[in-house]
């Protein structure tokens, strides 16, 4: 179907550009003709004449941007870029409708972060109002058996009400002007760090470039692998060093990481130089070795969640959890597939049939239950992707309610499949048999995993347990594919967090009073050390100023973005 479609979409698209550039030129012609009245209507129309032309400027990069979607469709028939071209299809559209007579320039941070404060209150306010209300029907039940389908009643209501609102705060981030620059930030930001590491890992002289050595071989699965690695280029950027990854023998791929993917510099993979050393060494050793961030010391100020002194400005305004974003550009750089990994990934597209609207579930067994983290059952996954389809439907209609699940339990598929015949369920149960302990560190496996988080970050929306660092990597890579990914999860357990990570700190903005033994008292300006979300309405953390830990209301903090000074690559445009 979306093939059939594609191969009709050259010709109304070159009909659309021809279009707006008309458009364009129309418009142009008639704020000219402004120019003949009085001297005020003059200076009206100079002034509209300008924005005119701003928007003549913005429709030409779109044209530009278009006319190059359209050459990469054209060379390149895989399946993958084809669903990349829809896609990118739709932003450029998109963009162009916000320019159409809407564009405002750049938004305030004020105003970008009430934005985000405002959908983040009413989520808690739901899980607030949903908790407390099932709480007290199922204390009322025994004795007032009716209060129960009242309850349910009221909830429904009351979920359709935050649907609304949700969806209310949707439309008016759509029409509010500034989605062009959204856009073109999020472009302009990634372009920049991408240059920068490309910058860092191709020196003029590798002989004499100062390098830093990671190991790939931690001792721990592939999603945390990956984060040892993300971790071992934040160091190799923070101290200005080339990262050469010793990946020789590695546990999925005996072969090393150059087998799968693209080897991650073009000039300097050799680990030779003059003097070496282990963390800390000096700044003039050449050659250093870090350990993994569990044993680093003394533990540096740049390791999540800090993100660049340089980059905050622009980063906290353009995104809701600036340090995913951070990680998700380390892991852009560093997953580009090799010729065969790709063609691995579009058969495994084709195989499935993965399209959207698709929600993509990771459930996780195996070694972690009981362990590190609780059993969820089928249910609480599917309870959230309704939650999302609904919401979805609200204002437009699908075709099909679609889930991808990814597992290492093949029988989590079969079972979605049984009761839910409503939803069209993709995922392979070959896929998850491999992904078993027994059999995990083989090609098979390292495929399957590759294809699960490579579709769950391509999904629309993710539901998962951040306990897995499988599902914290998919929606770090979702963060690069949208300007601010951040609200398009739900987890069932843990909120976000980087093994190793320095201090997570939310500062309070409304005080609070505690109304039993389980909550803290907290004043504005107080740092609280955020342990977890219960998703009820409270969050668990520790006061630094009175050392209480306990209960706090999660509307009355702020995330702390921790800003740190980073080289700025000045050689970098």
């Amino acid at each position: 179907m979306i093939l059939r479609q594609l191969m009709g979409l050259n010709t109304w698209v070159r009909v659309l550009i021809a279009f707006i550039s008309v458009w364009v030129i129309l418009v142009l012609v008639f704020y000219s003709k402004l120019n003949t009245g009085s001297a005020s209507d003059s200076d009206d129309a100079i002034r509209r004449l300008n924005q005119a032309l701003t928007y003549l400027e913005k429709s030409k990069q779109v044209d530009q941007e278009l006319r190059g979607l359209i050459d990469e469709y054209l060379s390149d028939q895989s399946y993958n870029r084809k669903q990349k071209f829809v896609d990118e299809l739709g932003n450029k559209l998109q963009i162009q409708g916000a320019g159409a007579g809407r564009f405002k320039g750049v938004p305030s941070l004020e105003y970008e972060q009430l934005r985000r404060r405002v959908y983040s209150n009413a989520q808690e306010l739901w899980n607030l109002l949903h908790s407390e209300t099932a709480k007290l029907a199922k204390t009322a039940r025994p004795k007032t058996p009716e209060i129960y389908p009242q309850a349910e009643n009221f909830l429904a209501l009351a979920a359709e009400h935050k649907r609304s609102l949700l969806n209310d705060m949707a439309q008016m981030r759509a029409s509010d002007g500034y989605e062009f620059w959204r856009y073109k930030e999020s472009k302009d930001l990634s372009d920049l760090v991408q240059k920068r590491l490309t910058y860092l890992q191709n020196p003029e002289d590798c002989n004499s470039a100062r390098k830093l050595i990671c190991r790939l071989n931690k001792g721990c699965g592939y999603g945390c692998q990956l984060h040892h690695v993300v971790y071992c280029f934040i160091m190799a950027y923070a101290t200005e060093r080339t990262l050469i990854l010793n990946s020789k023998g590695w546990r999925y791929h005996k072969a090393g990481w150059e087998e799968v993917f693209q080897p991650i510099s073009d000039t300097c993979l050799s680990s030779n130089g003059a003097t070496h050393a282990s963390w800390p060494g000096t700044p003039e050793t050449q050659v250093l070795t870090v350990p993994i961030i569990d044993s680093l010391n003394p533990r540096p100020p740049y390791l999540p969640l800090a993100i660049p002194a340089d980059l905050a400005p622009r980063l906290t305004k353009l995104h809701g959890d600036p340090i995913v974003w951070w990680i998700g550009q380390f892991l852009k750089y560093l997953l580009k597939p090799t010729g065969e990994t790709r063609q691995m990934l579009e058969n495994g597209i084709e195989k499935l049939g993965f399209k959207k609207p698709i929600v993509g579930i990771h459930v996780r067994r195996t070694d972690k239950v009981g362990t590190e983290a609780a059993f969820h059952g089928i249910e609480e996954y599917m309870q959230a992707v309704d939650d999302y389809y609904d919401q979805v439907e609200m204002v437009e209609a699908i075709d099909k309610r679609r889930v991808f699940i990814a597992s290492d339990d093949p029988k989590v598929i079969d079972e979605a499949r049984s009761k839910y015949p409503q939803y069209e369920v993709i995922g392979d149960p070959d896929v998850a048999k491999v992904a078993a302990v027994s059999t995990r560190y083989t090609d098979s496996s390292l495929n399957g995993i590759i294809l699960d988080i490579h579709l769950l970050s391509l999904s629309d929306y993710l539901v998962c347990t951040f306990s897995s660092q499988v599902c914290r990597v998919a929606y770090e890579i979702m963060q690069t594919m949208y300007p601010d990914a951040s609200n398009r999860f739900k987890s069932l357990d843990d909120i976000y967090y980087y093994g190793g990570q320095n201090a997570h700190n939310r500062e309070v903005v409304l005080p609070h009073n505690p109304k039993n033994h389980d909550e803290i008292h907290m004043r504005k300006g107080d740092l609280i050390g955020v342990a977890g979300n219960h998703w009820n309405g409270f969050s668990k953390g520790k006061n630094v100023r009175t050392g209480q830990v306990g209960l706090f209301p999660s509307f009355k903090v702020n995330d702390k973005i921790e800003v740190v000074e980073l080289p700025t690559y000045p050689n970098v445009k």
